[in-house]
């Protein structure tokens, strides 16, 4: 490993990080050779102690993923050898939605055009979850350091300047990033810190991580911003030492490893915050997606993570992440952690699990999204009166004639939230999250406490010493029993199969205290302050607002398309919704542009989502995986009645569809009222049209032998791929 280190540490200086970016690049913030120089002109947000009160709007931004590309020319090819960057095609103006190009200045300029004039100023704070880079897709023109560097200091500088005060000096809410797996050279490997990229990453993200965070940042690229001071943290996680892919690194098992120290960091940290009652949002780029048959982390980080949120489930409020493009959400179980493994007492060389691609096809990202939801169906579904749990009955007597407790709220299971991109693989998306503010109507606020607020990452040194050794004899006594006989039951079980003579990885393994059995559900299991109520997602319609009309050029007809094969599908999805065809006006003629809602959950009839605490979301997974005429819930008197909630969502989904079809239209007269004398794509609509009518009777037929579809399960796969799969090709996912 050390000798691997070392080869990619010369590929890292060979790509010469320091260069700066190339003039198409607005910049006015060089990077500093010298890093002293550079730390020196280092400056912290300074309070604005004349501008006006401010109150807490209870609402917050997460964008990811904007890949901006300064190559990208409109009415390019759409070929993957081609990446929008030459040829001629239908890249749009603001984008080639369903492609593998990545995002157009324009979008990104008009992205945030649009977020100052409809949402600067109802929002508290922002998260902004990496890869603010092009992926390296053109053999032709390589990335370099200058090109990775120079567009994360560009975004870096219209996010300083969106959300500046009027005298552009100073900050009025804190902003959150974190970088992704291509905002290095080379893409996925990051060595273990200090190393130049953090050092770089720390410059141009100097207005956002606090003073006292700086030497964390430097030495592991993690930190934490109180983003609502004493009451709500927003933890950036370098989720680059977690990730599989990352072959500068080996996981969080050896305490030499950096994922080990970030883990071991993330943990002192929630203790602190339990201490103080301060609540945390946890936040990366890659999410900690895993199924029976793939991962994005090292399991052994994965296997860590998923108990910090168990033995912390009452300080985190929720994780947020983004890197994979699709709408979704991941459901962590205390039932899939294996302390064994954690301790270094099992071996890990039992998961079999492969590491997921590094950048999922369409193809992959269905099959990644039916194994979860074979994964849901094992859920065990809330209480049925889930807006009072406490009137359900507890479940039945277990070993021992012993009562078993119930898990009325949930606490067996965490939530990550996968939030869609910017860059247009599907259509560029971003999210408007809204949170519980019940009692901090008079809390001070970020910008407020600037000057006044500083609480040290680094604690005394008895302090540190105290919650590095985190004395076990505090555990709750049964929790802390069951994980000494869990332990020890590994400890036999190599003895007993490997001679004994095996050595943990961790001798000092700490498990971390679980609340205490008098503290009530944290706000991820219960409404409270700082709970997450909901989110609106707004989306890009990509396919209007280009206003691209072609001609095929292809030879496929609509009786082939009806007819083709997965893979012909994948390879046609892939050139983008309009490959194969060039334009047909020789000049770029967009609409105008703008961000539309695509759902909310606070109205989404099919989702029914009160809230996003962890019960809201085990029941809306449950119902769209495969579920029994009847079932019940482990441990707890109530039986959910899955096939009455089956008839109420398939009401609700033609409902839904009516509506949906309903905006259509009314699209569809807005189009043919601003472009009378298109006939091109009149025509094109009428085929389309015509086509459904002649296939009309034999697909009729056909119907009753169909399995029935599960609505709930259509509903979330036009919302992972953010509404641009056609609901006949949706099926192809069944």
């Amino acid at each position: 490993m050390s000798l691997s280190r070392c080869i990619l540490g010369l590929a890292c200086l060979w790509h010469g990080v320091i260069a700066s970016p190339p003039g198409a690049v607005p910049s006015n913030i060089p990077i500093a050779t010298d890093l002293q120089t550079a730390a020196a002109t280092v400056a912290q947000p300074i309070a604005n102690s004349a501008a006006a009160p401010r109150k807490l709007h209870g609402k917050f931004l997460h964008i990811t993923d904007l890949h901006p590309d300064q190559f990208y020319k409109p009415h390019s090819s759409t070929d993957e050898a081609d990446a929008c960057h030459r040829g001629k095609g239908p890249a749009g103006v603001y984008g080639a939605e369903v492609s593998d190009c990545d995002t157009p200045f324009a979008l990104i300029n008009a992205t945030f055009d649009w977020i100052k004039a409809n949402i600067k100023d109802g929002i508290d704070f922002v998260i902004w979850t990496g890869d603010t880079a092009r992926h390296d897709s053109d053999e032709e023109i390589p990335r370099s350091a200058d090109q990775v560097l120079g567009t994360n200091r560009w975004i870096a500088d219209k996010i300083t300047e969106l959300f500046s005060d009027s005298t552009g000096q100073n900050l009025e809410i804190p902003i959150v990033p974190t970088f992704g797996n291509n905002d290095i050279l080379p893409h996925n490997i990051l060595l273990p810190g200090p190393n130049p990229w953090l050092q770089h990453y720390m410059h141009l993200w100097h207005r956002f991580i606090p003073e006292a965070q700086r030497h964390s940042f430097q030495f592991g690229g993690w930190f934490y911003v109180e983003v609502i001071p004493n009451r709500l943290a927003v933890f950036s996680l370098n989720t680059l030492y977690f990730f599989d892919r990352n072959a500068g690194t080996d996981g969080c098992a050896s305490p030499s490893e950096p994922g080990y120290k970030q883990m071991e960091w993330l943990r002192i940290q929630l203790q602190i915050m339990r201490e103080r009652g301060v609540k945390a949002i946890l936040t990366g780029h890659v999410p900690p997606a895993r199924t029976d048959s793939k991962k994005l982390w090292d399991e052994n980080c994965w296997q860590k993570y998923s108990l910090w949120l168990r033995q912390y489930r009452d300080v985190v409020v929720s994780g947020l992440y983004g890197h994979m493009n699709i709408d979704h959400f991941v459901i962590h179980d205390e039932h899939d952690i294996n302390v064994g493994m954690i301790a270094g007492l099992a071996d890990d060389s039992i998961d079999t699990r492969e590491a997921m691609d590094d950048e999922l096809t369409v193809m992959g990202a269905a099959d990644y999204l039916q194994e979860l939801r074979q994964n849901w169906a094992k859920l065990q579904p809330p209480p049925t009166d889930s807006n009072n749990p406490g009137k359900v009955k507890g479940g039945k007597k277990g070993k021992k004639g012993r009562k078993k407790k119930s898990d009325l709220w949930g606490e067996r299971y965490s939530l990550s939230l996968v939030s869609p991109s910017i860059v247009p693989n599907y259509y560029p998306a971003l999210r408007i999250v809204e949170y519980n503010t019940s009692g901090l109507e008079d809390t001070p606020l970020w910008r407020e406490s600037a000057k006044s607020v500083m609480m040290p990452i680094e604690l005394e040194q008895n302090d540190r010493q105290k919650h590095l050794n985190l004395k076990r004899q505090h555990l709750p006594h049964t929790e802390e029993e069951e994980a000494d006989n869990e332990i020890d039951a590994y400890k036999k079980k190599g003895k007993k199969h490997k001679g004994g003579d095996s050595k943990p990885k961790e001798p000092d393994f700490i498990i971390p205290h679980p609340p205490a059995k008098s503290s009530p559900p944290g706000p991820a299991y219960s409404p409270q302050p700082l709970t997450l109520t909901g989110y609106t997602q707004y989306f890009a319609n990509l396919t209007h607002i280009n206003n691209v009309t072609t001609e095929d050029l292809s030879a496929v007809s609509d009786r082939d398309e009806e007819d083709e094969t997965w893979v012909d599908w994948l390879l046609r999805w892939r050139k983008g919704r309009h490959g194969n065809k060039k334009p047909t006006h020789p000049e770029p003629d967009p609409r105008q542009f703008n961000f539309e809602v695509e759902y909310s959950t606070f109205d989404d009839k099919l989702y029914k989502l009160g809230d996003l605490t962890v019960n809201s979301y085990v029941e809306l997974a449950y119902r769209i995986s495969k579920q029994p005429k009847k079932g019940k819930a482990k441990g707890v008197d109530v039986t959910y009645d899955s096939e009455a909630q089956d008839e109420e969502d398939a009401d609700l989904f033609e409902e839904v569809e009516e509506e949906n079809e309903d905006d259509d239209e009314l699209s569809d007269a807005e189009d043919s009222e601003e472009d009378p004398d298109d006939e091109d794509l009149e025509t094109e609509t009428i085929k389309k049209h015509e086509k459904k009518k002649k296939g009309g009777k034999k697909h009729k037929k056909k119907k009753g032998k169909k399995k029935k579809q599960n609505k709930i399960w259509m509903h979330f796969l036009t919302h992972a791929f953010v509404s641009t799969v056609e609901k006949d090709d949706l099926k192809k996912f069944t």
